[in-house]
């Protein structure tokens, strides 16, 4: 006789579909920088296009996805002005994610406006604890060290600290910030609506916010080559779309402190990426710390284990 399953087997079992929802989404957006760096305009113009052309996909999605395929154990729709503030706050997060870190790479070095937007983890565990009294585990910190560390030394052979990059590389944490915000708003927001209600209604938002970025930049704002188009059309359906969409969905499944550590699996990827498509060298030293990154993942996932 077989015994249907139970409910800690069936929350087990959808705990690891986020997993795996949440690497395919970090790998995914880890493609972002690539297509930055291919498209014709520069890196403000191309925010605000990652955001504007994904509205449609995500409304196209809201229209032709049955109700019952919608998650359906989250059926609310935002009603009151506090509903649609709070999704349009986490568009205002995304898109000042976006645009302070393309500030902060003018300002100082890639290598460290990447490594710093990257210590978001530290920042939500640090948000969670002081606005949630939110805790974790000693495992999980120590996994988190760990995959800091990791991530500092996958960067370090580029990185060039000076007082001249203090502007850009103060930038590049305050990205972390946003990002953190982002995340623990997500999180939150997932609690009662579904992936798609939440980003069909703040990804305009983000939009609005990347559109005054742009035309201050005096960057082009529209592409010329249909090449051109297909870029920023494939960074708003595989990065933004595809990418954001699984980590929203995860993270109404998993702890937020844990999936922020498994994100650092981005700057891996793009490192393998980068190699693959620009042929940018990879070392021991490299190979050394994305093996650390992936260590202190495993560390902090045992950490964040509910039990």
């Amino acid at each position: 006789m077989a015994f249907p399953p139970s409910s800690g087997d069936a929350r087990l079992r959808t705990e690891r579909i986020a997993i795996l929802a949440l690497f395919v989404g970090a790998v995914t957006i880890a493609f972002a920088p690539i297509l930055v760096r291919l498209s014709e305009l520069g890196p403000s113009a191309t925010g605000f296009h990652r955001f504007l052309l994904a509205i449609p996909l995500y409304w196209a999605i809201a229209t032709t996805l049955p109700r019952a395929a919608a998650e359906p154990e989250r059926p609310e729709r935002p009603r009151t002005f506090r509903d649609f503030f709070l999704i349009a706050m986490a568009g205002v997060y995304l898109a000042a994610d976006v645009a302070v870190w393309h500030y902060s790479i003018r300002m100082t070095t890639v290598a460290n406006s990447t490594l710093l937007a990257n210590v978001a983890p530290i920042f939500v565990v640090l948000g969670g604890w002081l606005l949630f009294r939110t805790r974790v585990t000693g495992t999980y910190l120590i996994g988190l060290t760990v995959a800091m560390a990791g991530v500092f030394i996958l960067s370090r052979a580029s990185l060039l600290l000076s007082h001249e990059h203090f502007i850009g590389d103060l930038l590049g944490v305050l990205t972390a910030v946003f990002y953190a915000a982002y995340q623990m708003s997500i999180e939150r927001l997932r609690r009662r609506f579904s992936t798609v209600t939440i980003m069909k209604y703040a990804i305009p938002t983000s939009a609005l916010v990347m559109l005054p970025v742009a035309l201050a930049s005096s960057e082009d704002l529209w592409p010329v080559t249909l090449a051109g188009w297909g870029f920023l059309i494939a960074l708003a359906a595989g990065p933004q779309v595809f990418g954001q969409g699984l980590i929203a969905w995860a993270l109404a499944h998993l702890p937020v402190a844990f999936a922020s550590v498994s994100l650092l699996v981005q700057p891996v990827t793009a490192a393998i990426v980068a190699w693959a498509l620009f042929g940018e060298h990879i070392g021991l030293q490299q190979a050394i710390g994305a093996v650390i990154v992936l260590a202190g993942i495993m560390l902090a996932r045992r950490g964040s284990i509910r039990r």
